[in-house]
């Protein structure tokens, strides 16, 4: 008896929109397609378009893309050594993670970390096409932990601004309406322990765009942030400063002011001629690029050459700045910065004083 095969929910079709080299499949995310056995209607089709937008947002855009670059460098690695990458073959992505680890041609070496992560978009890629990647098969599961154990070493951190810091970086800021968005990004985003993407992610008014990540209120006593993060939606308290130059809420209340926002993005592009604000949010790069112009213009880390100590510094160095000075109990840093367990808040914590606890001689020694 012959059986109707039925269409997963989320199959592409073949030689679909995830072919290599191909950054389209970030949008078509999830092929939704009627049962072959149903019949279409109005009311179905409207409802396969709705679980499409669904499907699409069930991650960010840029790691959408990051996995189908990923996909495509594998399926290229394949073609390249005369195999393919379907059908899905663990013995093959161990020999494929085997070389990034160690390649065999001029490539760069990958960390443990990066190798995971291409295993992630592997497992992305793989489910686009019906299969199911295990990442436990002894072929891939062996591999890696030979890797992570070869070749693993601590992650890179980038360092904290601390406050002293963050003061003479906003001190090279102009007096003009960029300079008053930019001091109220950095400004929010140490104080807020948020991250470049959701600092840009802002608006100014609940908005429920698919581009905005939250919204910021300002009241009497601060700034009250409703935030769409990593781990869900939580709240940011950020209080009032002890003075103008280095409060975030009276920094926010002057670029709203000035630049006239009202409803929408909270921190947009600026015009041409410096007068006036655009309705062109940001995107976190410029948050990046802010910080390490500042870091340059203010001179830190002078004992280092120019391009290492710019290199230190990033987006994360406000999470790390806030978590690293606020003399409070741990549980509110952790609450602030959104995260799910206070060993990950401990790893934010990077003081420049080491040793400041001698527990050697609060031993008795």
């Amino acid at each position: 008896m012959t059986e109707t095969r039925q269409k997963s929910a989320l199959e592409p079709p073949a030689h679909s929109d995830l072919q290599e080299g191909d950054e389209s499949g970030s949008r078509e995310q999830g092929t939704f397609t009627l049962p072959a056995q149903v019949g279409g209607s109005g009311i179905l089709d409207l409802l396969v378009e709705t679980a499409r937008d669904y499907a699409r947002a069930a991650a960010s855009e840029n790691t959408l893309k990051a996995y189908v670059k990923d996909w495509a460098h594998f399926a290229r690695w394949c073609r390249m050594r005369g195999a393919e990458p379907s059908p899905l073959s663990p013995e093959l992505i161990g020999l494929y993670i085997a070389d990034l680890a160690a390649p065999q041609g001029k490539s760069a070496a990958l960390s443990a970390s990066s190798i995971e992560r291409r295993l992630s978009g592997l497992a992305w890629g793989y489910a686009q096409r019906g299969m199911q990647m295990d990442r436990k098969d002894r072929h891939i599961a062996t591999v890696l932990a030979g890797i992570r154990r070869k070749h693993g070493r601590p992650p890179v951190q980038k360092e904290a601004i601390l406050p002293e810091d963050l003061r003479d970086m906003l001190a090279t800021l102009p007096h003009d309406l960029r300079g008053l968005r930019d001091r109220a990004i950095l400004l929010i985003g140490f104080a807020g322990g948020l991250r470049r993407s959701e600092i840009v992610s802002l608006d100014h008014g609940k908005d429920d765009k698919p581009t905005s990540g939250g919204w910021a209120g300002v009241l009497e006593d601060g700034v009250l942030i409703t935030l769409r993060g990593k781990t869900g939606w939580r709240e940011v308290e950020i209080g009032r400063g002890s003075a103008d130059q280095t409060c975030p809420v009276h920094a926010l209340t002057q670029w709203l002011h000035y630049a006239k926002i009202d409803f929408g993005p909270l921190f947009v592009a600026v015009s041409r001629n410096g007068l006036s604000a655009t309705s062109e949010r940001l995107s976190g790069k410029h948050v990046a690029r802010l910080i390490k112009s500042c870091v340059r213009e203010a001179g830190l880390r002078p004992d280092l050459p120019e391009k290492e100590r710019i290199a230190l510094f990033a987006g994360h160095s406000l999470r790390a700045g806030l978590a690293s000075s606020a003399e409070v109990d741990e549980r509110y840093v952790q609450k602030q910065l959104g995260h799910a367990s206070a060993e990950m808040t401990r790893r934010y914590q990077r003081r420049r004083d080491r040793f400041r606890v001698n527990l050697t001689k609060a031993a008795g020694l």
